[in-house]
């Protein structure tokens, strides 16, 4: 299995882990809401956005595709 390995990532690791873990909040639907259920589209912080993921999603998330620049 792969690893991901770079400069600073235990600290980086406890940076992210001081992030609050936050809500969601609904904003509009896109498209088809029949074949679209199973997407998310969430618009913020890429750090926030994956703490609010983390409770509900952990280990069943296929993609993330995070605009840059990120953390």
């Amino acid at each position: 299995m792969p690893f991901l390995e770079w400069v600073n990532k235990h600290q980086a690791k406890q940076a992210a882990g001081v992030v609050p873990y936050r809500l969601l909040e609904f904003a509009s639907e896109y498209g088809d809401p029949h074949t679209a259920a199973d997407n998310l589209l969430i618009q913020g912080d890429n750090l926030h956005a994956l703490k609010a993921l983390l409770p509900f999603y952990a280990g069943r998330v296929k993609c993330i595709f995070i605009d840059p620049p990120d953390n």
